[in-house]
Parts: structure tokens; C-alpha cells; sequence
């Protein structure tokens, strides 16, 4: 089971129009709401590429009601910790430019904490972890801790899409099954500034070295770098119009592990997960299999 856990979810409101004035009146043509979230997002797009998926995380409120019972009409399985907070809202304003407006996580207390952690320890082997986006600056040092040392135990394959010091405290005691950074990420994990593709891979191949077994580098429209152990790929982005880039990464990974937990084929997962994150880039929601589908034979794959 592909288990992803969203420690700060959002409703996202997303509206469109064709001129956005400062300090006026403005109507929008088209809105749009759904369920947001790194994690939330990699569980939408995993269950429509056909793998088994559980959404976990925090929620709170009338909000985290909303998102509950959207995903469970998707045939997503939940399994939240409620808080006190209500889950926050950020709204997305799509017009000649994009402005975002995001709202504060919540406060969260040793008794969620201790909840959570005692969800991961039931995972095993068998199981799959996505840790995506922001951990919250109200969660303690320990916990990131104690979750890397559940998973190192458990045998769990951890996925984390998250920066900063969280990652790096993560790997101290566990190395992750796969990590996503896109270049400024890679930077500030090792420390360096990434000029490169040359660089990057330079890189992506020391933390192999260290024991993390998959590396994947977003690069937006350049595409993706892969690499692992055994292999050093270089991907295409499909050509299309960007329509919205919330939720590509994510889409990324989402295409990577559904692929990878069918066959265990590194470079199909790699093209795959290409493959997704473009499909969700060039329309208004994440995307579906078929969108997928349809991209594939536009992702080229190369060796280096």
C-alpha cells in the first residue's frame, strides 16, 4: 500500500480571469476547488494510475470535511488526525501573471504527533511512505527522528519530496527509497550552488553513494535527471501549454512509484513519472492515466 502523509493540507481555490487590478473589483471567468497538498496530491494521482493509496496528514474543521469527503468520492482511503485548527485555504490567482495567496498551517501538539507516529509504526515492508511538502515549524526535532527511525526498522520504502532541514535529518538515519529536489533543493542539500546539468548528476551520484536508492531531479520544462546506482538517465519534457505547474512535482513522483510498484523498472518509472508531471502541467487539475498514456512515446530517454 502506497501510504502519503500531508502534514499541512490546503483547500485550494483557484480562479482565472483575464485582467487582475490591485486594489478593484475583480470577477472572475472560472473557479475551481480542490483538496491540496503535496502528499494529497501524489494520492489523487496515484489512485488514478491505478495503485492502492491511503491519504494521511493533519485536518481540522469545515475545510479538512471538505477534503475528507472529496477524496473518499475519488475512492481514495483516509486515515487523518483531526486538530483544533481548521485546515487553511490558500487561493490562486490565474491571469496575466499568478499570484498565490497561502494560508498558515496548523498548531499542532504532542498528542498528533504521537498519533501519527504510531500510524507509521504499523507500516511494513510491504508498504510505501510519501513525505511531501512543508513540515510545519510547530512539530518538535524529535519527530522527524522517530518517523526515519519507524521506517528504518519497519523496512518501510520512504519517498520524501520535502527540503531543508527535515531532509537532511531524515537521511542522517535512514536513506530514503527516493528523493524528488529540483536544482535550488539539490543545492541547499549538499551545499552548493548547481550550474549544471553536469553538476547535478555530480551530485544526485554522491547521495547514491551515500545509500539514498533513487534520486530525481526536476527541471521543469528541461525535463528530469535520474539517477541511481546502476543507471544515469536524462529526460525530455513532452512539448504542451503550461497551464498549471501546481501539482506537476508532485505528479512526478506520484507517476515514478506507481510504475516502479508494478515492475520494478527504474527507467519505464522514470519516463512515467515524466510523463505525469507534464500531463498535470497542461491542464487546470492533476491529471489522469490516459493523459499519461498519451505522453509517453513524447518522453525520450537518454543515457549519460
Amino acid at each position: 500500500m502506497i501510504f502519503t502523509c500531508t502534514f499541512m493540507p490546503t483547500v485550494d481555490y483557484t480562479a482565472y480571469l483575464s485582467n487582475f487590478e490591485r486594489g478593484e473589483l475583480n470577477r472572475t471567468n472560472e473557479v475551481y476547488y480542490y483538496p491540496g497538498g503535496k502528499g494529497i496530491n501524489v494520492s489523487r494521482v496515484v489512485h488514478r494510475l491505478g495503485a492502492e493509496t491511503v491519504a494521511c496528514g493533519f485536518i481540522g474543521g469545515f475545510t479538512g470535511d471538505y477534503i475528507e469527503d472529496f477524496l473518499q468520492k475519488e475512492g481514495i482511503k483516509t486515515d487523518f488526525i483531526r486538530t483544533t485548527d481548521i485546515t487553511r485555504i490558500n487561493v490562486k490567482i490565474k491571469s496575466t501573471e499568478e499570484t498565490e495567496l497561502n494560508g498558515p498551517g496548523p498548531i499542532l501538539n504532542e498528542k498528533n504527533f504521537q498519533r501519527l507516529l504510531e500510524r507509521i509504526s504499523r507500516l511494513t515492508e510491504d508498504d510505501w511512505l510519501v513525505i511531501a511538502g512543508r513540515i510545519p515549524a510547530s512539530l518538535p526535532s524529535s519527530f522527524v527522528s522517530e518517523l526515519a527511525t519507524l521506517c528504518e526498522k519497519n523496512k518501510v520504502r520512504l519517498v520524501v519530496d520535502t527540503s531543508g532541514p527535515a531532509l537532511k535529518q531524515i537521511m542522517e538515519i535512514t536513506k530514503p527509497f527516493l528523493i524528488k529536489p529540483n536544482e535550488q533543493e539539490l543545492g541547499e542539500l549538499v551545499g552548493k550552488t548547481i550550474h549544471s546539468k553536469q553538476e547535478a548528476v555530480g551530485y544526485a551520484k554522491k547521495l547514491v553513494g551515500e545509500g539514498i536508492q533513487h534520486v530525481v531531479i526536476s527541471m521543469g520544462k528541461e525535463g528530469a535527471l535520474y539517477v541511481s546506482a546502476t543507471e544515469t538517465l536524462a529526460a525530455t519534457a513532452p512539448k504542451g501549454k503550461l497551464v498549471n505547474s501546481v501539482g506537476a512535482g508532485d505528479s512526478l513522483v506520484s507517476g515514478f512509484i506507481a510504475s516502479y510498484s508494478i515492475d520494478g523498472h527504474a527507467e519505464n518509472a522514470f519516463r512515467y513519472g515524466v510523463a505525469s508531471g507534464s500531463a498535470t502541467a497542461f491542464q487546470s487539475d492533476l491529471c489522469k492515466k490516459e493523459d499519461v498514456e498519451s505522453l509517453l512515446s513524447q518522453v525520450i530517454i537518454t543515457k549519460l
